[in-house]
């Protein structure tokens, strides 16, 4: 930039200009990539990599983190977008649709000489009569799963298709309610998500219990145990190598012997310790013998600590002073093989503090779908346990806040140009019911008329996507959740609200690295 533009009145007035429509214009094309993908009949993208790998997506989230974006002001977009599913599990693409509706909104009345900061004003003013407006809306419930079933559905419809949705719906909330302890919240992390490449989606399967990628450690030991104890012990029963370089030196073969001699009962030891154990808790039990021990190898340390909380016992670190006390229980322990690989179901538990969801698919392509799809139901099945209450779906609260905002009451609270911001703010909430008409294919004027037409009549009405006409959403069990749709229009206004503010885009220099006067980089303190 030469001295004579940063002199020039005209040039800066132009420069900024720029600069505003440039952050316009990437709002609003991130909007017209990610608007397609709105619902439950929403669009499907396909991301290809360098390396010629697919993926098969509608998860806003899964886009905006694997899309190549460019443009500066599209990937702060994409990064406030996907703190939105990092705290609330969804809503990404509701954050993007409604910031470049705001951005839109903006540049008509901008166009007409509107300053900027008069209408991030009214953004502001509009933004905390909907959070009020929002708390209002909301409906209290009673956690109940009938109501969760309802609430996950409407999750995983937007993901996955109506019929893979409603199979594993009650999978979903099945494990949450499995895990969950009042009035504590529940922890998914509890909730160990398992993938398996075998039949098809729709066999992916709640086991309240847990399933393990290894097999017996031999071939001759039973594949399926009923009524068992287990015993998790994170012991060695083979022989040690040494740490440190080592070696024996014998001068025949009977000493040779008697060194394998005592390396062998090292070990033998230990199994007789466990096989007293054994007999102590099974007694006499012809069908508790020895024979009957399945034994697991080289566990996983996650697998181990899951282990107790789904069968209970105490994990052991020696052999010595075992006592019934120690074990675990389960109804059910079978092995199953797939190919080469091996893995042990461990099944019919009293009282599970953890629990496995099993996701089947016949490919790398539907597993990872529908893995991005069980994540969200599960969030939004927290969110609603946690916030104790849950939003009409279907467009209804964005109608009915678009009409409070343009309302005498409220409009008459508003002096001065913030109207103006305030009334944009209206318009861009349309955005969602507007998207979601045309997505489903149906008139998008007709179909916001429509709506609007019977929440002047006093309804609460969210709009049908097979139909296109109003329906009630308590009477169809299609909720929206509470925090998301709070974070959402926060997040949104603050960022349509910097990006107007905006007026120039330099180039700076290395972000992570402070630097000190004349270019030099500032010494660490």
């Amino acid at each position: 930039m030469s001295a004579a533009q940063l002199l020039n009145p005209k040039a800066e007035s132009r420069r900024r200009g720029e600069a505003l429509q440039v952050n316009i214009s990437a709002g609003e094309g991130l909007q017209n990539v990610l608007k397609s993908n709105l619902g439950p009949l929403g669009t499907i993208k396909m991301l290809v990599d360098g390396g010629g790998q697919i993926k098969l997506t509608k998860d806003g989230n899964v886009l905006l983190r694997e899309m190549q974006i460019k443009n500066p002001t599209a990937v702060m977009i994409a990064r406030a977008a996907t703190a939105q599913d990092d705290i609330c599990g969804d809503g990404t693409t509701s954050v993007v649709l409604l910031v470049g509706e705001l951005l839109k909104q903006a540049e008509r009345h901008i166009a007409e000489g509107l300053h900027p900061r008069i209408i991030t004003d009214g953004f502001e003013i509009a933004k905390a009569e909907s959070l009020k407006f929002l708390d209002q809306f909301k409906l209290p419930r009673d956690i109940d799963r009938e109501l969760l079933i309802n609430v996950a559905r409407t999750a995983l419809a937007t993901k996955l298709n109506s019929t893979l949705a409603t199979k594993l719906t009650p999978d979903i909330v099945d494990a949450v309610l499995a895990i969950y302890q009042a009035p504590a919240k529940p922890d998914l992390h509890m909730i160990e998500i398992m993938k398996m490449q075998h039949r098809t989606a729709s066999d992916t399967q709640l086991i309240k219990g847990l399933a393990l990628d290894h097999g017996a450690r031999h071939p001759d030991m039973p594949k399926r145990v009923e009524n068992a104890f287990i015993l998790t012990l994170n012991v060695s029963l083979e022989y040690e190598k040494t740490e440190i370089n080592s070696s024996f030196f014998y001068s025949s073969a009977e000493q040779r012997d008697k060194l394998v001699e005592s390396e062998r009962r090292f070990v033998d030891d230990k199994l007789i310790k466990i096989v007293d154990l054994k007999k102590r808790v099974c007694g006499s039990d012809p069908k508790k013998n020895f024979n009957g021990i399945l034994a697991l190898r080289r566990a996983k340390r996650r697998n181990m600590e899951r282990l107790q909380l789904v069968c209970g016992g105490i994990a052991q670190n020696s052999v010595d002073d075992l006592s019934p006390d120690v074990l675990g229980w389960a109804g059910l322990v079978y092995e199953q093989t797939l190919g080469e690989e091996k893995y042990t179901f461990v099944e019919e538990v009293k009282d599970p503090k953890s629990v496995t969801l099993l996701i089947k698919g016949p490919n790398q392509h539907t597993i990872t779908q529908v893995t991005d799809a069980v994540r969200d139901g599960l969030r939004s099945v927290y969110n609603t346990i946690v916030d104790k209450s849950v939003i009409p779906g279907g467009g209804a609260f964005q109608v009915a806040c678009a009409a409070h905002l343009r309302s005498d009451a409220f409009s008459r609270t508003v002096k001065g140009k913030a109207k103006w911001g305030v009334s944009a703010f209206a318009d861009a909430l349309l955005i969602i019911p507007k998207t979601l008409a045309a997505n489903a294919g149906h008139d998008i004027q007709d179909a916001l008329a429509s709506l609007q037409d019977e929440h002047a009549d006093g309804n609460v009405v969210g709009l049908d996507l097979i139909s296109g006409e109003p329906m009630d959403p308590e009477l169809e069990g299609v909720y929206d959740s509470f925090r998301v749709l709070r974070n959402c229009i926060a997040s949104s206004s603050s960022i349509a609200a910097n990006l107007l503010l905006c007026d120039e885009l330099l180039k700076a220099r290395q972000m992570g690295r402070q630097s000190g006067p004349g270019g030099m980089e500032a010494p660490e303190m």
